[in-house]
């Protein structure tokens, strides 16, 4: 079961890498998975937000949980690094 420290240490985590390049790999369900690239952009006390960059001058802001981490529905990891921002 997840407890606050856990989801405190994912933040904090995130915080970390502020500004720093990703790539996202969200788990849609029925073996259906979508990656994408952005930018860790904005934390929030529930939330972060990643700037995607869709090219053609075209960009777009979505958000995620803590708990989204946390329960393996995204995968962060970083693109420089290829460190990946997990629970455990």
């Amino acid at each position: 079961m997840a407890t606050k420290k856990t989801l405190g240490e994912i933040k904090q985590s995130v915080e970390d890498h502020l500004g720093e390049r990703v790539t996202l790999k969200t788990n849609k369900g029925r073996k259906k998975v979508k990656v994408k690239e952005g930018v860790l952009l904005e934390t929030y006390p529930a939330v972060f937000v990643v700037r995607i960059d869709e090219g053609l001058e075209s960009e777009r802001k979505i958000s995620y949980s803590y708990s989204d981490i946390l329960t393996e529905t995204v995968e962060v990891t970083l693109i420089d690094t290829e460190v990946r921002i997990c629970a455990s």
